[in-house]
């Protein structure tokens, strides 16, 4: 008896290792070593342009100076374009899941199917979609060019705001989710209390409402600012050489230029510097308390 008791209690010691066992082994194997192949390539020499392949592991970190010094623009760009893009994603995303959550009633399920539909197409036809929409024989640019917004040869492609515009619809189904989620957890009675206690539904809102939101804003923010950063696609397609983004820089080195170790050095400061981003932004947004 005393034996099955150790064999029991030995299983039911490691049995959550032997469930957490499936997801360590998939990031060991697919974040891991690749960020370490990454790391690996990006302090490497490319002996021979003829034959990208082959690298020589040299802790050459010159090649993170020059990708700084370089590309510098693009990074600030990306960041830019990515952080008005999720300001833009807040505006609108949150009046929206504050009306599905506190307004939806039936209509819930229906509205929450609406915002995700865009995700039964592809992201690179969505993208190429808004390039005809917003093209210079479009429909937009004409009501534009009629009410006098646009000047009769000008377009919306090609420009900061078709990145942007792209960018923000792009992701705006990521910040609307996380947030929803927030509001649908609140309960309602804290509301009707805030109300008893002669609060304004406006002083409700501020008081009770966006605090116990802001984790949803918090996962929405990290779901659209970081992939928004890295994005290359509404760049290539719905901008320009002049509104290029890091991550056409990344393409273009990996996949034009074979020059791996410069794309590599690329990728590993973009990680750290959106690594550093968010921290800040937990800092400043105080998650520890959000998510106590």
């Amino acid at each position: 008896m005393a034996g099955a008791r150790d064999t029991g209690a030995r299983r039911a010691r490691f049995a959550p290792y032997g469930l957490l066992s499936p997801g360590v082994l998939w990031l060991v194997l697919f974040f891991l070593v690749p960020v370490l192949t990454l790391a690996r390539a990006s302090l490497s020499d490319r002996p021979n342009r003829f034959l990208p392949s082959e690298l020589d592991f040299s802790w050459n970190f010159s090649n993170f100076g020059d990708a700084l010094s370089q590309y510098s623009e693009q990074f600030i760009r990306s960041f830019v374009y990515a952080g008005i893009a999720t300001a833009l994603c807040i505006a609108i995303g949150y009046p929206l899941a504050y009306v599905i959550a506190f307004r939806g009633g039936r209509y819930k399920n229906l509205l929450l199917g609406l915002v995700v539909i865009p995700f039964f197409t592809t992201y690179l036809i969505r993208t190429i979609a808004w390039k005809t929409i917003l093209g210079d024989e479009g429909e937009v640019v004409s009501v534009l060019r009629s009410l006098g917004i646009l000047g009769a040869t000008q377009g919306l492609l090609a420009t900061p705001g078709a990145v942007i515009g792209g960018l923000t619809y792009n992701f705006l189904p990521f910040m609307v989710l996380p947030i929803y989620v927030s509001l649908e957890k609140i309960d309602r009675n804290l509301v009707a209390a805030a109300q008893d206690l002669y609060s304004t539904p406006a002083r409700a809102f501020w008081k009770v409402v966006l605090p116990l939101s802001l984790p949803g804003v918090f996962a929405g923010s990290l779901l659209t600012f970081i992939p928004a950063s890295g994005d290359f696609i509404n760049a290539q397609f719905l901008g320009s050489p002049k509104t290029a983004m890091i991550g056409n820089v990344v393409q273009n080195q990996f996949l034009v230029q074979l020059d791996y170790p410069t794309a590599a050095a690329l990728s590993i400061t973009l990680m750290v510097i959106i690594t550093f981003f968010v921290l800040l932004y937990a800092k400043f947004l105080g998650t520890e308390e959000l998510t106590g």
